[in-house]
């Protein structure tokens, strides 16, 4: 009863109309497409993100190898999370030429059928249960560069399965939501507009955040106890600016249905950036002291990160510009620590 009154709760903080705005006719979706040219690398230590974008630019012709991208997504190879605003950040800002990638979430499978017969190359990232990993789940990149609806599968190209690996369609359902049904496309910057024209609604990167804010929702309210609609609920709320609904449900997310893979925050960050925007300041440190504990070692520049803004909120100048010295040096291309220290040394 306690959580069905807390949805309650969050839908009556912010009063969201889902409506969908009127698009173009659409082009009609064949049963089954794949792209060609695209060339399959098999990802070396970490290197799923960068792999995986070098797999969606080969398409466009682009010759690189996974190391290139690497060299500026993740220049230390123990880094064990390459984000989404990453990956799209080098695309649009760092590698030379009129290639550019967006990233939405609250995708669905029709839509990804959609791209990719026009020939648009879409990565999902999802979770994943690795075989024979004792630790289980963590998050990965899949690169699609097809589909057959009559065998029920999408097409990738998988860093670590291998090419041409296949994905029934309620596996794609059940793993992608783990993020929040992020997608990524990349494409030719002269048809951003026919790109644009395909998202429909979702073109509109705050439209498309209430888009996915309501599908969390249905999920929840099917489902109180599946964490995994609450934390895409906060991730949505965060987006939107709403944090204090965000922290609400990134509270849920940790405490129902058994919580969270303890990877979780290894890839997503949602709840640091809530809580801090709404003052819970010790619960930040809490979840950053977690991850270094419960990952063995495994370091991530954003902890770092989210560590030195809580400092900051507690006024712990020193300690703050400390972490965010550490946060440099894991990745010195990772702008946020960047900023954040830039402003604490007041330039």
């Amino acid at each position: 009863m306690r959580i069905r009154l807390m949805l309650a709760l969050l839908w009556s903080l912010m009063a969201i109309s889902s409506a969908q705005a009127q698009s173009a006719a659409l082009p009609g979706v064949p049963s089954a497409y794949q792209l060609n040219g695209v060339e399959h690398f098999y990802q070396t230590w970490n290197n799923c993100g960068p792999a995986t974008l070098s797999m969606a630019l080969s398409y466009f012709g682009y010759t690189d190898d996974q190391a290139v991208a690497a060299a500026w997504l993740k220049p230390n190879p123990e880094d064990k999370n390459v984000s989404p605003w990453q990956i799209a950040e080098y695309v649009n800002v760092h590698l030379p030429g009129t290639l550019r990638a967006l990233v939405r979430e609250g995708g669905t499978l029709d839509l990804v059928k959609l791209l990719v017969s026009q020939n648009f190359p879409v990565m999902l990232e999802a979770g994943y249960d690795p075989p024979n990993d004792p630790q289980g789940w963590m998050g990965h990149y899949l690169m699609v560069y097809g589909y057959d609806d009559t065998l029920g599968v999408l097409r990738t190209m998988d860093s670590f399965e291998g090419p041409n690996y296949t994905y029934e369609y309620p596996y794609i359902d059940e793993f992608w939501r783990h993020f929040n049904r992020l997608y990524i496309v990349t494409y030719p910057i002269e048809r951003e507009q026919e790109l644009l024209t395909l998202l429909g609604s979702d073109a509109d990167a705050t439209q498309n955040r209430i888009n996915a804010l309501e599908a969390a929702r249905l999920e929840a309210v099917a489902n109180p106890e599946d964490p995994f609609a609450w934390f895409n609920m906060g991730t949505s709320f965060a987006g939107l600016g709403d944090y204090e609904s965000a922290a609400i449900a990134y509270d849920q997310a940790r405490n129902v249905g058994g919580g969270l893979p303890w990877r979780m925050l290894w890839y997503q960050f949602g709840p640091f950036e809530a809580y801090y925007q709404v003052g819970r300041y010790n619960d930040m440190i809490a979840l950053a002291q977690s991850l270094l504990n419960d990952g063995g070692g495994h370091l991530i520049e954003e902890t770092f990160y989210y560590g030195a803004l809580a400092r900051m909120g507690l006024g712990e100048t020193e300690r703050a510009r400390t972490n965010l010295d550490q946060a440099i040096f894991f990745n010195p291309n990772f702008t946020p620590a960047r900023t954040a220290l830039a402003q604490l040394n007041g330039a």
